[in-house]
């Protein structure tokens, strides 16, 4: 899968935005932010799913270190969950 892990991303991202960010960079499948399951505040990071690697790719190279609300995303390949 062509996940990517996004992280210190600003508190008011939600997941549309998230999706936004990275919808030039060819189809986002899905993109999520994480959650605290007590209060429901974002964490600061995310996932977005890319359709292909090179899309992957892509979004990574442009993305990473990119400044955003005065925040310096850390963008890269997402681990396996397994």
């Amino acid at each position: 899968m062509n996940r990517i892990f996004v992280g210190n991303l600003p508190w008011s991202t939600d997941d549309m935005a998230l999706q936004q960010m990275f919808n030039e960079f060819g189809s986002v499948l899905e993109a999520r932010i994480v959650r605290d399951r007590d209060t429901g505040r974002s964490r600061g990071f995310g996932f977005v799913s890319m359709s292909t690697p090179d899309e992957m790719k892509a979004a990574i190279s442009a993305m990473s270190g990119k400044q955003i609300d005065g925040r310096s995303l850390t963008v890269n390949e997402a681990a396996s969950r397994f």
